[in-house]
């Protein structure tokens, strides 16, 4: 169990350097995002308008509108999502150590999960962590693309850096022999 866990703390470490020079070497972190050009206006709009942080959704949806209507409301005019801070908090450091817990927990449990597999050679091994990270950057990112409009591109580097970081995990717990007959006699 020890090896497990010290696996999947070096796959976690793997998974978030990866995540940082896709971020900040590799266009991967910019892509499909566009900035706001003569953006006073609508910040000022913004204010006015939104008075406290959240998620929101547009055109909105009034009680009693039909889909049908409100389908018609999204065909015809601007719709999107936006996440709204009238004044934001924030903290690169604490960012950077929520994005490496979350990296460290992900590697963890696809560890974990490898452990308890039969996966006994090093490419079976190897192949388990990256179909499960297969299925951790397709589970949220590919469903935001599909309902909310997700640019494609954006779409497609989150996957792409997701995995990637799984491949890295994947390569560390391989090498560490987790998982199939190993896991029985460490």
């Amino acid at each position: 169990m020890k090896r497990t866990i010290l696996a999947g703390i070096l796959g976690g470490v793997a998974m978030f350097l990866w995540s940082g020079i896709a971020h900040t070497a590799l266009p991967l972190g910019e892509a499909g995002i566009q900035q706001i050009q003569n953006e006073d206006p609508l910040l000022a709009a913004m204010q006015t308008a939104l008075p406290s942080h959240g998620f929101y959704m547009f055109p909105n949806m009034p009680p009693g509108m039909s889909q049908e209507q409100y389908q018609g409301k999204v065909t015809n005019g601007p719709s999107g999502l936006l996440i709204y801070f009238p004044k934001r908090d924030f903290s690169f450091g604490r960012s950077l150590a929520v994005e490496f817990g979350t990296e460290l927990l992900m590697a963890l449990l696809v560890t974990y999960l490898l452990s308890t597999s039969s996966a006994g050679s090093f490419g079976a091994r190897f192949g388990f962590v990256a179909l499960a990270g297969v299925i951790g950057a397709c589970g949220t990112n590919l469903s935001y693309w599909n309902w909310y409009g997700f640019p494609s591109k954006y779409t497609a580097a989150y996957v792409f850096t997701i995995w990637i970081g799984y491949v890295f995990a994947g390569l560390v717990a391989a090498s560490m022999k987790i998982g199939g007959a190993h896991a029985r006699t460490a």
